[in-house]
């Protein structure tokens, strides 16, 4: 089953596996050492991520070691940067609003 990014990304869980994963690629075993989850819920959420195509997986030996795939964080990027620039202009249009009201306000008065 292929999994959207933002299903990955929605779990606080994986959001800090992310995170932690980021810096450099660590064992099932390094990641679960900074939960108090078990080492099996651990994996199931590094499988959800690699089934979002976010991480992947290096084999050495017999340690699997996993790795943020930074460049598939794109499109969730871009959805943001969106979604912030449409909610910029609208507090902007609602100070602009809050600002005329005030001065009405103040015109009143005098």
């Amino acid at each position: 089953m292929r999994r959207d990014i933002f299903q990955a990304i929605a779990d606080p869980v994986r959001r800090e596996i992310l995170e932690i994963i980021s810096d450099k690629p660590l064992s099932v075993n390094q990641v679960a050492e900074n939960f108090q989850i078990s080492r099996q819920a651990i994996s199931k959420q590094l499988k959800i991520l690699n089934e979002c195509g976010l991480i992947a997986v290096n084999q050495e030996g017999r340690e699997r070691y996993f790795y943020v795939k930074p460049d598939s964080l794109i499109p969730a990027f871009m959805w943001i940067d969106q979604l912030q620039k449409r909610w910029e202009n609208k507090v902007d249009s609602f100070e602009l609003y809050v600002e005329k009201l005030q001065k009405e306000k103040d015109d009143k008065r005098k």
